[in-house]
């Protein structure tokens, strides 16, 4: 309160004289201070510092002025009290990235197959008994071809060190990528301090301790401090206590404030005490991060302790779901965690067991869908190609054997072994690389591309994104539910009409009409009725317009005493913000906010405004021409809304009412807690209508969304006639459409049964056909928005984007499939609770993400059509190759080659197409849609068989067409043929024009459509084939080579250049005839999941589909599902980095305390599979992306319990139990929630 404020004491002249002197508190005692809560820390204060003032006197800075902010002293604080920076933890090398990519089984069964073949190519047999080891050993004429047997293996080894570069380079580029966006998030952040008098914006890192930080409503505390003077102020500590009431914040009860806590309501100012390691919130951190430089031989014991650990669940799980079903209808059931963690039932205080609600049916937040249907894909096709692979190397063994020993009917000879062993190790390799090209590894890759790609050229479109998966969700948005204020319209207030003594003017009169009575309450009231952070600044340009900072419609007020030719400073000079005596901060359910000041006689003056039919039912009087006060009775009330604001708004002006309120001496002091009746009986200054323009951009922008199929709905605070005129102006409605325009209280009551409780049948008769809410609470917001979400009226799931600014408006980005926040007039607690920051507020930037959303979708497609082709192709040609004349046409490097442009570079080439216009020319594709349509499956076939014909072909005809020698059935160590170089070099031109066709999947004619604006698949197709010159021409022995003539090049680039022909003709071909085609892609449907995993997601609080698809298809040894399973834990790592939100990680990606716990509402199951488990005495965490590290030992814990006095129970629960039970208060309990 501001009563609580002092007035200006001798501490306060004190701590402005003298900086050189040290400080009078170390950095032990302010942390010690800040461990306390409520009246302990006050007590605290009291007994060690005197009050607040003394505290600030022994930091050396000034209540009112703040520091002086010489850079010495501001550095000088820095050492001795640390920076408000949490250091990040260091990325991973190059060297660790190359190591992991290595930890490949399937490139280890290749390097291992390389290694014999290249030990057994040195064995030479005695010549004499050469011809005694079979045909296919015999053959050689030339010494020197048998010596090059060594370079096959050789050139595997070379390859495998060539994918995997490409692949560490591939990761560690996209790591170099999210840091760079998580610097730019950072460097976003900004806070309000006071420093010698003046207010500065200044970047959060550089706060320090002894700073005066302005505190408002809907920020985030970035360090943690002391409450110095307050109106109203109420912080949600959930973060850190994981207590969801509001707690108010008053200099006589509770002046302790933290850092991670969201303000919730009112103002302040605050003295900071600790930042960067030492507040409460780096604290935690530190816990988190400690011990990570541990010794490997502790990693090897945690795990070999882990696979008892998980042994002994599975039992005790087996064990549970027997007794499960015996005491179905048992309670204090134990709660299982995602794991299988058996979770102890959480004690409170009084021992009664804590009731778990499930949430099991409502629909969940759906992640990474996109993700979960590729990975989904390339686990079905890894188990084909596996089996492929497999049946390739039994036929060719079986071959082999019955050729030599059964029709040669030769004997075993020892001699001739290592040469037998060659073979199979050959065939082995054959097998080995038919499963490489099998797999599509590169899908993760294209995934985890497009949307890094797409994130970094959406900044250019003013799209900040916080999570990657909003990426991917945006492109099959169905509604969009915006603000009005500041998103659809410009957010710059002015004045343009008044109703004052009497008179409606349309525009602001000049100051000699109004009068001078009148005047002085209109100027005084607004002048001290508005946020003093709130003001009119001087134009940056000659010529421009005013800066307005803070709450533009404050800002239009102020304005308004400009434009009448007076000075709102003096005033606010002679109450400055300490002398207030009390304030009602605005909030969403007053709708109001009212100031009241001590007049010199002792009485008290109250000045409030609003929203005008919200502050007209408590007004009794209203000022006439005259200046005299008249009765204003509920008659004139209704003529005065049906005269002045109706008109106002209909024009789509917001009104607002100006009225004030005397409490004489006489009457004593009022109970000012007491607000119904301090808020009644005003009287009415003046009612004046703002206008807010709308963007110019806009109705351009949503009528491309109501082509594209979205439906925008606009929900505003505003009255019902003003918004109804600005739906109008931006096309959201048009005269005459029977749609539906809602305020709050009518919503409300259509949606409610007699009980009041809502009802989703009720919902579904209003959404489909509302496009305007006004009037409405957040609470409206996200009722709306649910019930859009959770509606089952039309075919498909609706995907709901939602724009908010507000601190209120948290829980409606949150529910929203994606939440955009403001960048520029959005308060912290909507950015934190945002998936997307709309870096500019505008509206058309959201049309820009969902073209970007599309596009993702898209180019994913367009490289499975490429992929699959490539695969089915490359697969069977192996395969019944390998199968007729007992060797794969396709060499094992060649292979890796032509598996290095189909997913690597074709993933880079396809996944950057940049998105186009017609993107938004069609419907959303849904939720449930296949990723590969039938088109794209007449595509993949009808390729498929003209390669395949085009490659038969040319292996069992090509000698005769070409007038060269076969290269059918050549022995071992054969030289290289004209025939197979022929075969593999068309085989690469057919991929090479295939990968044009794939730019299109909906079955375009045109296929070189903007080919020009993607550099990257220009510079890639023409790299390809540059590179394709090199391999044949100079490739020689280890690509199975030979040098063509022109003309044969001539005839494998014609072939090549027929691919684009044939495409044409597969066009011609309507889809609609082929029913027999199948569609593929599906994500795994609600009726497919087995009971116990059923059973488990309805603990969950979003569902990851990558996660459970990777779960489901755990087949790890073969090549490309660990390799795919490393891309997800990759891309996965990222979705982390960008998102320090989800969860609490470890400080891996964070540098700043202002990012972090932002969510009140932590689940435990928010994070990654594992629930941590303490274990003797570490507190163990192991989380897919990044080794997460062994915490110190517990008892440095207790240090955090707060001085609860109860940490020695705890500790004894904790090793008893194995879990931590949560004792609400502390920050271990939200340390536990968060993990």
């Amino acid at each position: 309160m501001a009563r609580n404020s002092f007035r200006g004491s001798k501490h306060a002249k004190a701590a402005e004289a003298n900086h050189d002197v040290d400080f009078g508190c170390s950095l032990k005692d302010l942390r010690s201070l800040m461990e306390l809560r409520g009246p302990e820390g006050l007590q605290k204060i009291q007994e060690t510092y005197g009050d607040v003032q003394g505290l600030c006197a022994r930091l050396k800075t000034s209540p009112v002025d703040g520091l002086t902010g010489n850079t010495e002293d501001i550095n000088r604080r820095k050492e001795e009290f640390g920076k408000n920076f949490i250091p990040p933890k260091k990325p991973k090398t190059f060297l660790q990235l190359v190591w992991e990519a290595l930890q490949d089984v399937t490139l280890i069964i290749l390097e291992v197959a390389a290694i014999i073949s290249l030990g057994l190519s040195f064995y030479r047999p005695p010549d004499t008994e050469r011809e005694h080891c079979g045909r296919a050993a015999g053959g050689v004429e030339d010494e020197g071809e048998a010596e090059a047997g060594w370079i096959e293996g050789a050139a595997i080894l070379l390859s495998v060190c060539v994918v995997v570069l490409v692949t560490a380079f591939n990761d560690w580029s996209k790591e170099k990528q999210f840091r760079g966006l998580q610097n730019r998030i950072e460097q976003e952040q900004r806070f309000t301090v006071v420093r010698g008098g003046q207010v500065l914006q200044i970047l959060v890192s550089e706060i320090v301790v002894g700073d005066i930080a302005q505190v408002k409503y809907g920020d985030l505390l970035p360090a943690d401090g002391v409450l110095i003077q307050g109106n109203d102020l109420k912080i949600d500590e959930s973060s850190l206590t994981g207590e969801s009431d509001h707690v108010k914040k008053t200099l006589d009860k509770d002046p302790m404030l933290l850092s991670g806590t969201h303000v919730m309501e009112g103002s302040g100012k605050m003295v900071v005490t600790a930042v960067g390691v030492n507040s409460q919130t780096g604290i935690i951190f530190t816990l988190l991060g400690a011990g990570e430089d541990d010794d490997d031989d502790e990693e090897k014991e945690k795990k070999k302790r882990e696979k008892e650990e998980k042994k002994k669940e599975k039992e005790r799980k087996k064990k549970e779901k027997k007794e499960k079903k015996s005491k179905k209808n048992e309670g204090g059931e134990k709660k299982k965690g995602k794991d299988g963690v058996e979770m102890q039932p959480l004690n409170s205080e009084d021992g009664t067991e804590v009731e778990e609600k499930k949430k099991s049916n409502l629909p969940k937040k759906e992640k990474s869908v996109l993700q979960g249907k590729l990975t989904k894909l390339a686990v079905q096709i890894g188990k084909a190609g596996l089996l492929m692979s497999a049946v390739t190397v039994i036929i060719l063994v079986a071959l082999f054997l019955v050729d030599t020993f059964w029709i040669q009917g030769l004997p075993w000879i020892k001699d001739c072994t290592p040469i037998y062993i060659q073979f199979i190790v050959k065939f082995f390799i054959i097998g080995v690389t038919v499963l490489v090209v099998a797999v599509p590894e590169g899908l993760p890759l294209a995934v985890t591309i497009s949307l890094a790609y797409s994130v970094k050229k959406m900044m250019k479109d003013n799209n900040l994104v916080r999570h990657l998966d909003a990426c991917e969700t945006m492109g099959n948005a169905t509604a969009i539910c915006s603000d009005k204020t500041g998103t659809l319209t410009m957010n710059r207030m002015t004045v343009v009409q008044i109703y004052i003594g009497d008179r409606h003017y349309r525009k602001v009169p000049e100051p000699d009409l109004i009068p001078g009575q009148i005047m002085e309450l209109l100027i005084t009231g607004i002048s001290v009725n508005c946020a003093y952070t709130t003001r009119i600044m001087a134009p940056e340009k000659e010529g421009g317009l005013p800066r307005q900072v803070g709450n533009k419609t404050e800002c239009a007020l102020l304005g308004l005493v400009t434009d009448l030719r007076r000075d709102y400073q003096p005033i606010r000079n002679e109450y400055p913000e300490e002398k207030l005596y009390k304030v009602y901060t605005f909030n969403s359910v007053r709708k109001s906010m009212s100031t009241v000041i001590k007049k010199y006689d002792g009485g008290y003056r109250m000045f409030s405004k609003g929203a005008s039919e919200i502050l007209l039912k408590k007004c009794c009087r209203v000022l006439t021409g005259t200046g005299e006060a008249k009765v204003f009775k509920p008659r004139d009330r209704d003529d005065m809304m049906k005269n002045v604001i109706e008109p106002m708004a209909s024009e789509g002006l917001r009104t607002i009412c100006l009225a004030y309120r005397d409490f004489p001496t006489s009457e004593g002091e009022p109970d000012w807690d007491n607000e119904t009746d301090i808020l009644t009986a005003l009287t009415c200054v003046c009612v004046v209508g703002i206008e807010d323009p709308v963007r110019p951009e806009v109705p351009d922008a949503i009528r491309k969304c109501q082509r594209a199929g979205i439906t925008v709905r606009m929900v505003t605070g505003d009255n019902i006639n003003t918004a109804r005129a600005i739906a109008t102006k931006c096309g959201i409605m048009h005269p005459g459409d029977d749609f539906l325009c809602l305020e709050g209280k009518e919503f409300n009551r259509r949606i409610r049964n007699e009980l009041g409780e809502i009802e989703q049948e009720r919902i579904d008769k209003i959404w489909p056909k509302l496009r305007v809410l006004a009037r409405s609470s957040p609470t409206d917001k996200h009722t709306l928005v649910k019930g859009i979400i959770d509606s089952t009226v039309a075919e498909q799931r609706q995907v709901v984007a939602v724009t908010g600014d507000g601190t209120n408006d948290g829980p409606a980005l949150k529910k929203a499939d994606v939440g955009f926040a403001m960048g520029i007039a959005g308060t912290d607690v909507a950015k934190e609770a945002s998936d997307i920051i709309l870096t500019d507020d505008n509206f058309s930037s959201i049309v820009k993400a969902v073209m970007w959303g599309r596009n993702v979708y898209d180019s994913i497609s367009k490289f499975l059509q490429f992929q699959l082709t490539v695969n089915v192709v490359a697969v069977i040609v192996a395969f019944t190759g390998a199968c007729i004349t007992q060797d794969s046409p396709l060499k094992a490097v060649q292979m890796l080659w032509v598996n290095l442009i189909m997913d690597t570079f074709a993933s880079l080439a396809l996944a950057t197409e940049p998105p186009m216009e017609s993107l938004l020319l069609r419907k959303p594709y849904g939720r449930n849609k296949p990723l590969i349509s039938r088109t794209m499956m007449k595509n993949i076939l009808g390729h498929a068989v003209y390669q395949l014909t085009i490659i038969f072909t040319l292996l069992f005809a090509g000698e005769q067409i070409f007038d060269i020698d076969s290269g059918r059935n050549a022995p071992l160590h054969a030289p290289p043929s004209e025939h197979y170089t022929i075969v593999f070099n068309t085989f690469v031109m057919m991929q090479l024009f295939n990968e044009i066709n794939a730019r299109k999947i909906h079955g375009e004619r045109n296929v070189f459509e903007g080919i020009f604006n993607n550099a990257i698949f220009c510079s890639i197709v023409f790299g390809t084939f540059v590179i394709q010159i090199v391999i044949v021409q100079f490739g020689g022995k280890p690509f199975s080579c030979v040098g063509l003539s022109i003309e044969q090049w001539l005839w494998c680039v014609f072939l090549g250049f027929g691919c684009l022909l044939w495409g044409q003709l597969i066009t011609t071909i309507p889809t609609s005839r082929l029913k027999f085609l199948m569609t593929a892609g599906h994500g795994t449907q609600k009726e497919e999941i087995p009971e116990e995993e059923l059973e488990e997601l309805e603990d969950l609080d979003e569902i990851d589909h990558a996660e459970m698809e990777l779960r489901r298809g755990q087949v790890l040894w073969c090549r490309g599902l660990n390799r795919i399973q490393t891309q997800i834990r990759v891309v996965n790592a990222f979705r982390d980095s960008v998102s320090p939100y989800e969860g609490l990680e470890t400080p891996e990606a964070r540098s700043s305390i202002h990012n972090f716990m932002s969510h009140p509402d932590f689940r435990i199951e928010d994070s990654e599979p594992q629930i941590p488990l303490i274990d003797d005495i570490t507190l163990e965490e192991d989380a897919a992306p990044t080794k997460r590290n062994a915490v110190p030992p517990l008892p440095k814990l207790s240090t955090l319990s707060n001085q609860n006095n109860n940490a020695t129970e705890r500790l004894s629960h904790l090793y008893k139990d194995g879990v931590i039970p949560q004792a609400p208060g502390s920050p271990l309990h939200s340390l536990e929630t968060s993990l």
